[in-house]
């Protein structure tokens, strides 16, 4: 399916959001924009799980984030309910992610 990702409406919520690359493409300015559009998105309960990148760089994309900025952008709709390192990573993003997976509550 191709959608505005702003604007498309699922017929019902979402059990599962998968992250991968989608919030480090995007410009730092839209982030609050978009951990509110997964909520959004995603029933009570719900997951939303991949791969996130942090980093310090302002040129981009990738756009890494700090892991406090991460936290405070999802903490108001997410509950962090699994993480761990990830050994496998494309070079872009070697040694620069986590895989996360966030509880909506």
């Amino acid at each position: 399916m191709e959608a505005d990702f702003f604007a498309w409406q699922p017929p019902r919520p979402l059990d599962l959001i998968y992250e991968r690359a989608f919030l480090c493409a995007m410009p730092p300015a839209m982030w609050p924009r978009v951990s509110a559009r997964w909520a959004e998105l995603l029933a009570p309960g719900a997951q939303l799980a991949g791969f996130f990148y942090f980093g310090s760089s302002p040129k981009g994309p990738p756009f890494g984030i700090a892991r406090t900025a991460l936290d405070a952008l999802l903490t108001p709709y997410f509950q962090l309910a699994e993480e761990s390192a990830v050994i496998d990573s494309l070079p872009v993003f070697g040694g620069q992610e986590r895989w996360m997976v966030w509880r909506r509550s």
